[in-house]
């Protein structure tokens, strides 16, 4: 593992809680809960595992166990934003963020959290305004050989 990284049960617990701990909609007995789950699942690797055996076992929990989101899918869109179901941050589209903060696509989002293709990741009223512009400025109206047809002429 790389230097930054923690290498011991009681690191990888530490770090996740304070992770947790930063967002602003998380209590502070949220945090105690999260510790206390995180305590019983490396338990018996917190007094006897080696860091390694800590390390790999935490990497194979995380390979099999579904993330839990992190608000209600049912909440992760309003009509002015868009939730990360990983974080739990709004945005007025998710792409970016979850290319940058997660490394993940869109479909590996989907995937993680089993959502429908049809789920928005785009906030409806920024993707309304967006497709209001459009139409106003004319995109999509005219096709290549009424185009191509005002090219000759001129």
């Amino acid at each position: 593992m790389s230097k930054d990284r923690p290498t011991d049960a009681a690191n990888i617990i530490a770090t996740v809680a304070a992770a947790y701990a930063a967002r602003a909609d998380v209590t502070a007995d949220q945090v105690v809960d999260l510790v206390a789950k995180l305590s019983a699942q490396f338990g018996e690797e917190l007094g006897e595992a080696s860091a390694s055996h800590a390390a790999d076992t935490a990497t194979a929990n995380a390979s099999h166990a579904r993330p839990q989101p992190a608000l209600p899918i049912e909440d992760a869109v309003t009509e002015d934003k868009v939730f990360c179901l990983c974080c739990g941050r709004g945005f007025k589209m998710l792409k970016r963020h979850l290319g940058s903060e997660h490394g993940l696509s869109e479909d590996e989002y989907r995937t993680l959290f089993n959502l429908p293709a049809d789920m928005p990741l785009v906030a409806p009223s920024y993707s309304a305004r967006k497709a209001a512009y459009a139409k106003k400025v004319g995109l999509g109206k005219h096709s290549r050989d009424d185009l191509e047809a005002s090219l000759h002429d001129a």
